[in-house]
This record gives structure tokens, sequence and C-alpha cells, in this order.
């Protein structure tokens, strides 16, 4: 055996190892078996729900206006068919973490079939949201631009179908569509979180939007703003507790500029504008104007409150 070879063979043996013990220490998350649904076919799922979705737009670029209803209807057929093998695997998945009987063969149809009625809303609210863009921006010049253009429509895309699947008990194929488009666009949007109709999201670069964030209708959002937890609750243990509300409620027709960071569980009134750049942690009433040096201001008065507190 060469030196090379023998090299291989120990950092082999030591992953082993390492696999393990993992396993061991953590038997509750399963047994290490490759059960799991696929990022690469979530992938080319959305793609053709997408297509679906849009035929004329992000279907096939030879599709022709009379065969659209035989494209639709044959593409929905396909990736609802493939996506019930996905949803099949994560049922099964999780009843085996949560040490329950597997669920029946129905449940996966059960689940994809809802979702399937779902989608008509879906393309209402996608709908709207390309008209919010294509009304909030100067330089778009047509809707067909936005779909074809914009990372925050296609980002929008996804979180309304991964957003149907979470709510359906589907958590983990969600988050994965919600990361794929992360990945692609640079928008992070948890699939728990609730979006209005009418959002639209402009250049969209580092955008983040938690788990427990609700927007409202038209909601106007910019490049790098964080709605964001102020604070991560715990256990006893101190782990992080799941699902608690966490993230800021964004009431309708609020705009929010580039750079912004909103924290908590906070509710921003209607109709409010968030300038670039700001800090906030406190609740604003409707109609509210904020800048830069408003929220330096609170940030101060804060650190003085703390400052009093400690030494009182």
């Amino acid at each position: 055996m060469s030196a090379a070879t023998e090299e291989l063979q120990g950092i082999v043996e030591a992953l082993r190892g390492a696999r393990r013990r993992w396993r061991e220490e953590h038997r509750r998350w399963g047994d290490g078996g490759r059960e799991l649904p696929s990022r690469e076919l979530l992938a080319d799922i959305v793609q053709q729900l997408a297509g679906a979705l849009f035929p004329m737009r992000l279907g096939p670029p030879d599709l022709q206006p009379e065969d659209e209803d035989y494209y639709v209807g044959h593409t929905l057929g396909a990736a609802l068919g493939r996506l019930r093998q996905q949803v099949a695997l994560e049922l099964r998945h999780g009843a085996r973490l949560a040490g329950v009987e597997l669920p029946p063969e129905s449940a996966a149809a059960d689940s994809v079939s809802a979702f399937a009625r779902r989608l008509p809303a879906v393309r209402e609210l996608l709908d709207s949201d390309v008209t919010a863009a294509f009304q909030g921006d100067p330089a778009a010049r047509s809707v067909d631009e936005v779909l074809l253009c914009y990372p925050g429509l296609h980002a929008l895309i996804s979180h309304r179908l991964a957003h149907e699947l979470y709510g359906l008990g589907l958590p983990l194929i969600a988050r994965v569509i919600s990361e794929l488009a992360h990945a692609q666009t640079g928008i992070d949007i948890h699939p728990g979180a609730r979006i209005g109709a009418g959002c639209f999201i402009d250049h969209g670069t580092g955008v983040v939007i938690g788990e427990t964030a609700i927007l409202g209708r038209s909601v106007r959002i910019y490049q790098n703003v964080t709605l964001g937890a102020k604070s991560i609750p715990t256990d006893e243990a101190g782990h992080a507790r799941k699902g608690q509300p966490r993230h800021p409620i964004v009431e309708d027709e609020v705009v929010i500029y580039a750079g912004a960071t909103v924290l908590g569980r906070i509710t921003i009134g209607r109709g409010s504008v968030i300038g670039g750049n700001v800090w906030l942690t406190r609740s604003l009433p409707p109609g509210s104007r904020i800048s830069q040096a408003d929220s330096q201001a609170d940030s101060q008065a804060d650190s003085a409150s703390s400052v009093q507190a400690l030494a009182a």
C-alpha cells in the first residue's frame, strides 16, 4: 500500500468515526439514512411550477398560445407527481424523528392535492406583486420585464409556493425551496413569513425576512433590509425556543428603504416610511416618518436609560 493510499484510508476511517459519534449522540434525529427530500429535484419542481403559473413568460421559449393549456396541464401533472414523492419522504422523515407510526401512503397525495388547489390563489397574489413592481419602479418598462428580470419577483414566486407547503406541515421542503431562492437572488425569506398582496422587493440583495414576520398589503422593501428578531427566547437548557413570535408586523403600504434594520415583535403602522440605514426596535403609529437621525437619537436615549437603571 502506498503512502498516499494509506493516508486516504486513515482519513476515511476518521470520517467514519465522526459520523458514528454524531449519530450516537443524536439518535433522535434519525439513523443517517438518505431518505430525505432532494434539493436538486425540488429546484426542478419549482421551475416547472413557475412555468405552469406563467407559461408564456417562464415556460419554454417555443410555447405557442394555442398550446398553453396543454402545456400547463402536462407540466403541472409532472411537477405534482414528483412533488408527491418528495412530500412522502418528508412525512416519513418527520414520523421517524417524532418516533410515531409512519403516515399512510395517501397522506402525501392529500397534501399535494391541497397545495395544487391553492395555485390559482398563488397566481393572483403574484399578479399583484408583478403589478406593484411595475407601478413602483420607474425603470420598469413592462410587466414582462418584471417577470423576466426582477430578483424580488422570483424570490416571491418561490416564497409563495414555499409558504403554502409550510402551512401544510411540510417545513423541510418549504425551507429547501426558500434557501434555493436565497442562493439565486440574495433574498432570504423564511417560508413561515406572511406576506400580503402587492409586495415589491426592489433590488433585493441582502433582504432578510424572518419566520414570524407579518407584512400587510402593498409593502415596499429595498435592498439590505432586515426584518429580524431583537432577541431569541430560550428554554431552561439555553436552547432557542421554536416558533415564538419574534419578528416585526409591518402594516399596509409601508415603505422600508435600503439598509434599514427592524427588530423584534414590534408593529410598523400603516403608511409609515422607514428611512435608509435606520435601526428600529420600537413600534410606530400609522403614518410615521423616521430617519437615521431619529433612530440614532432613540438609540442614545435607550443607552442613557440603561445606564441610569444600572446606576440605580
